[in-house]
């Protein structure tokens, strides 16, 4: 019965695939024959054949930007996950203290108010005075930018904890800190993971702005330097890396994610 309704799941898991194949094909048969009949005009945006070939040339031309695209491609990575695992290092863990301990929160609570609402893309001009235009000043902002969601996500998801298993907790003589432990932070896990989530997706697209802003290398770097050297080829390719990318990472993640929530499942 078990093994039945499993290849089930699976049939139905290859049809999704096979329409998501079929819906990405379509659309780059569209634009390809919009861009080959002349409705839509190769200055403005290049066919998918122009595309890949920009694509293979990059790999090892480095105009316009002065560099290939592997290089941009581990500049950004290396600036990305430099900022997004100092943000969770310290943006998870104070966001499960502020929703614990009502000190922590009484401290820290003004002042992330004050700063939360200020978009991060509004710290460049200070970073660069500050620090200048390399990686650190980027992966300041990137830290920024991905430091919110994973406090706000801890902090709520650890408020959420079921009060019945704390009062249990608290019956059998378990501390604190002891429940803090075992039972609040399990239980903030899920909506701390889902933060995690939406700070890696807040990290590219602010790394992206960065880059194009300040920056002598990097994804956003090339694609600022497509459009003054009006290549919108490079540009094209820069923005289709960038989605290739973040679509890996979150496929990445959601693995990672369900390996370490298995037990909900169990």
């Amino acid at each position: 019965m078990s093994q039945s309704r499993n290849k089930l799941i699976s049939s139905r898991i290859d049809k999704y695939k096979i329409i998501s194949i079929i819906s990405i094909l379509t659309f780059i048969l569209i634009w390809q024959l919009l861009v080959q009949f002349g409705i839509i005009s190769e200055r403005i945006l290049p066919s998918p054949i122009q595309v890949f070939l920009t694509f293979i040339d990059k790999l090892y031309n480095k105009n316009p930007d002065g560099a290939v695209l592997q290089y941009n491609i581990w500049t950004s990575l290396k600036i990305a996950l430099t900022g997004l695992l100092l943000a969770i290092i310290i943006g998870v863990p104070l966001g499960l203290l502020m929703g614990w301990y009502k000190i922590f929160d009484n401290f820290v609570r003004p002042l992330f108010e004050i700063i939360r609402p200020i978009p991060p893309i509004a710290w460049i001009p200070l970073t660069i005075l500050w620090i200048g235009i390399g990686m650190k000043a980027k992966a300041l902002i990137i830290f920024i930018a991905s430091f919110v969601p994973c406090l706000i996500n801890s902090y709520t998801g650890i408020k959420s904890t079921n009060q019945t298993l704390i009062n249990v907790a608290k019956t059998y003589g378990a501390s604190n800190f002891t429940i803090f432990l075992k039972i609040g932070i399990p239980s903030a896990m899920p909506l701390a993971l889902s933060g995690i989530r939406i700070s890696l997706g807040s990290a590219w697209s602010t790394l992206v702005a960065a880059e194009m802003l300040a920056a002598n290398a990097g994804l956003g770097y090339m694609i600022s330097m497509g459009r003054q050297f009006g290549r919108p080829d490079i540009i094209v390719v820069g923005m289709i890396t960038i989605g290739f990318l973040g679509y890996l990472f979150s496929y990445i993640f959601s693995k990672i994610e369900k390996i370490v929530l298995k037990w909900r499942i169990a």
